[in-house]
């Protein structure tokens, strides 16, 4: 793509307040002039780790900054839990690269900002690869990776001394966010703030699901996945509740109570991390998940202390929506069937409306005596 003559009236209007003046907190070296702003249009490259909520936040705002050099890294694909918040994305994007798809997007909304994307790790890349950039900006997810690259670009500065290379890192979760500027050997790096995070305690389910990294990945994803969908230590119960849809029944609401107290739910045992038969089934399917994706470390000690982070009360309530699409909407076929019922078109209304009710009112009901996580359907 070519970046020459793509601007337009006023585009330079806010970087040139930031390049043309000083101000106070400024750099005492810092020279105005327009030779900052030339810099910026024709030299500075910038890479970009991470296409993800805040990574997509960030191409958009360097390209219209003016930064027209941008490379973008990403291992992960894109999901449909993604959408909400990483708006470069689209429906029609599921399965494709982060970093190719966020590129592509800025590339075609951006005149004269070339976004170079790169569909893999990290640490595939030799030292030669980050040298040519100038400013790293980092919207990792983990602390391994941000170490990563935080050893990478102090290597770098403490070889080119008189250029370093800063590292804008940042992340979000919840309601917090961080965000700091690192300049190798001129003021703090990760690695030397290290007890200022947190440990990491949630794991993206896209991240456990596709692309695990750590081996914490690959426990929580028998514990969080696995085990409700093997239930190994229990079997299914069906649902003995029949509904009648008769147009003589009462109103959906009065079933609620009753349902909720008689329907049997799967009869699945709670993970128990005592019980060695547990630990060493869990263990057993996180070693296999490990060796799929070369992933080192997973050991009967770690899978013993590795505790589920995902809400219980979230768990039991997609487990009773699995319950009501199988075996709700089972009842209502089989007791039209046994009333001999010939209209299939009012029976399949009246279960659609029923069970739209029942978990919108199951999942109030779980929300209600839950503490942790409200659960979203």
């Amino acid at each position: 793509m070519d970046v020459d003559g793509a601007d337009w009236p006023k585009r330079w209007t806010h970087i040139e307040k930031l390049l043309l003046r000083t101000g106070p907190f400024v750099h005492p070296d810092f020279e105005k002039g327009p030779a900052n702003l030339e810099m910026l249009r024709s030299n500075i490259k910038v890479l970009v780790i991470g296409a993800g909520g805040l990574g997509c936040e960030m191409l958009k705002d360097l390209a219209l900054m003016g930064f027209r050099h941008i490379d973008v890294i990403d291992m992960d694909t894109i999901e449909l839990s993604n959408l909400n918040r990483q708006f470069l994305f689209r429906k029609s994007d599921i399965g494709k690269p982060k970093a190719e798809v966020a590129a592509a997007f800025i590339n075609q909304r951006v005149p004269g900002c070339q976004v170079t994307p790169h569909f893999k790790k990290i640490q595939d890349y030799e030292r030669d690869f980050y040298q040519k950039f100038h400013i790293v900006v980092c919207g990792l997810d983990s602390i391994v990776a941000r170490r990563w690259a935080n050893g990478m670009v102090t290597q770098l500065s403490l070889d080119n001394p008189n250029c370093p290379t800063p590292m804008v890192d940042g992340g979000t979760e919840g309601f917090k966010g961080n965000a700091r500027v690192i300049v190798p050997t001129m003021n703090a790096c990760v690695d030397c703030t290290l007890d200022l995070y947190p440990p990491q305690v949630n794991f993206p389910l896209c991240t456990i699901a596709h692309t695990p990294r750590l081996p914490e990945h690959c426990i929580e994803y028998v514990k969080v996945l696995l085990w409700p969908k093997e239930k190994p230590f229990g079997a299914r119960k069906p649902c003995s509740a029949v509904i009648d849809v008769s147009p003589s029944s009462p109103p959906p609401a009065l079933f609620f109570p009753w349902l909720l107290r008689n329907m049997s739910l799967p009869e699945e045992t709670a993970i128990d991390g005592d019980n060695p038969d547990h630990i060493q089934w869990i263990h057993e399917k996180a070693t296999e998940r490990a060796n799929e994706f070369n992933i080192s470390g997973v050991t009967y000690r770690l899978t013993q202390g590795k505790e589920s982070r995902l809400s219980s009360c979230r768990v039991k309530a997609h487990r009773a929506e699995e319950l009501c699409w199988e075996n709700i909407w089972g009842s209502h076929w089989t007791s039209a069937c046994k009333n001999g019922s010939s209209n299939a078109s009012r029976v399949q209304l009246h279960a659609s409306i029923f069970l739209t009710s029942f978990i919108n009112n199951a999942v109030v009901i779980v929300n209600n005596n839950c503490s942790n996580d409200p659960v979203l359907l």
